[in-house]
Formats: structure tokens, sequence, C-alpha cells
């Protein structure tokens, strides 16, 4: 494969818990390509299903029918870089910061961890969140594969 190949690939699906397993095997065929150690996969298919399960289980919390919400997710190659995109269209996250902060969660009672954030930001070599309360997040992950000396 070419070494400075672009590429994206876009999918739009229902917020329902298994949707999340979609998305990380999704992230596992588009990375195939780029040959990523066994740990950059587990890094990206982790922080993939971290974001997406923050859309399905907090962005949509107050509607009833999931099914007819939707989380988007996109990844780009541009050579050996690659950029993942999910949005949501939820009610928002009205501290970024604060949400980012490790152990921090809306859901104590769920047994939620409060560190999605923390996984994304320590797998990925950037992470981005921008989020408008009653509108929706977009997260915005960057890792560069590969780049190793074998």
């Amino acid at each position: 494969m070419e070494q400075n190949m672009e590429n994206r690939v876009y999918i739009k699906f229902p917020a329902i818990t298994e949707n999340e397993r979609t998305a990380r095997m999704m992230a596992a065929a588009f990375l195939t390509g780029l040959n990523p150690t066994v740990e950059e996969m587990d890094d990206v298919k982790t922080a993939v299903s971290e974001a997406v399960t923050n859309s399905i289980i907090h962005a949509y919390e107050d509607r009833k029918k999931k099914e007819e919400c939707l989380v988007e997710v996109e990844f780009i190659r541009k050579g050996q870089r690659i950029e993942i995109i999910i949005i949501d269209y939820g009610k928002g996250i009205e501290d970024v910061k604060k949400a980012m902060e490790p152990l921090y969660t809306t859901k104590p009672k769920e047994e939620r961890s409060g560190m999605g954030f923390s996984f994304m930001e320590a797998f990925m070599d950037e992470l981005e969140v921008i989020s408008v309360k009653g509108e929706g997040t977009r997260v915005i992950m960057k890792k560069m594969i590969g780049n190793r000396k074998d």
C-alpha cells in the first residue's frame, strides 16, 4: 500500500450499545492497511470504543428512543497518520475540562470509571473535544501508525 495514500471512511449508526463493537471492528479494518503493531491496533480500538460509548451512554441519556439518535464516525488516513472523528447530536458536555479529568463521572451509581477521556488521551497522540450544550459533541483523535524501527 502506498505510504502517502489518503483515504476516508464514514459510518453513521443508531446510538445503541451493540454498535460500539461495530465501530471497534471498523477501526481495526481501517488500520489494517497501515500494518500497525498489536499495541497500536489495541490503542486505537480502545480509544474509539471509549468515544463511541460516551456518545451512546451520555449524549442521548434523556431520550427514550435511542435507535433514533445517531453517532457518526469518520476515519481519515493521510499517509501513516490517522484521524478519527466521533460526533453525536446529544445534550453536549457542560464543562469539557471537568469531564476530561481522570475519575470524573456523571454516573457514579452505574459504576462508570470516569476514565474514558483519559484512555483516549493516553492511547492517541492528540485528543480534542468540542462540545456545545444542547447541540452535541465532536471528539477528534489523531495518531501516527507504524512509526517504528523494525
